[in-house]
């Protein structure tokens, strides 16, 4: 099938290959930008989920830059990269369920409209990114850590959406809450999957024989 025509290839190959890099670039801004666009109207509409978004993009931002920086990299530091974006992808989740947790007591009722249209421009972005990522799923850890990061943002976006609805139809804040809970185990999970999927290839490198 087309969706595994790079899967065959080593993954130092793939990760080396200028249309990745170029890939990983055009990710990075993407993200930034968004993250910039949501910062600013998570806090006007009160929302936690985009404002849960929005850590989303920022930390997305750090991590294709920690991945371009990678790629010169020799495969043990690709590795420990991974690692450490695994272990922001875990913080990140526990911080958002904090967030929440404090906008069940504190927060106002956020302003669906602007969620809804937000949320609709981050779900193009990410699943744009997602789409250019998808051939790269299968590298090793730091390929596989940028390619979770961004399937887990356009699921998330689609959660917004949902949030956005379900804020209108009950004039709650409720469901903004509960997607941004719903965000935070997505970033658990993910961060939990690229940490040990590291973990493994560095315990494998450790163990394979070394050059005389």
């Amino acid at each position: 099938m087309s969706a595994h025509c790079c899967s065959h290839e080593p993954a130092a190959a793939q990760a080396a290959s200028p249309r990745y890099r170029r890939v990983l670039w055009v990710a990075l801004a993407l993200n930034a930008a968004m993250f910039v666009l949501e910062l600013g109207a998570g806090v006007r509409a009160d929302s936690a989920s985009l404002l849960a978004d929005a850590a989303d993009f920022f930390g997305d931002s750090v991590n294709y830059g920690l991945s371009l920086g990678a790629l010169a990299f020799a495969a043990v530091w690709r590795s420990r990269v991974a690692a450490f974006k695994g272990a922001t992808m875990l913080v990140y989740g526990l911080g958002v369920l904090g967030f929440a947790a404090w906008n069940a007591w504190h927060g106002a009722t956020p302003q669906p409209l602007t969620m809804g249209l937000v949320g609709t421009a981050a779900l193009v972005v990410n699943a744009g990114v997602a789409a250019l990522l998808y051939a790269y799923r299968d590298g090793d850890a730091n390929m596989r850590s940028v390619w979770i990061c961004s399937r887990n943002d356009a699921i998330g976006n689609v959660a917004v959406l949902l949030a956005a609805l379900g804020v209108f139809g009950t004039g709650t804040p409720w469901p903004d809450l509960i997607v941004a809970a719903l965000m935070a185990a997505l970033g658990i999970s993910g961060g939990i999957s690229v940490w040990q999927l590291a973990r493994r290839e560095l315990r494998a490198g450790a163990h394979a024989p070394h050059p005389a």
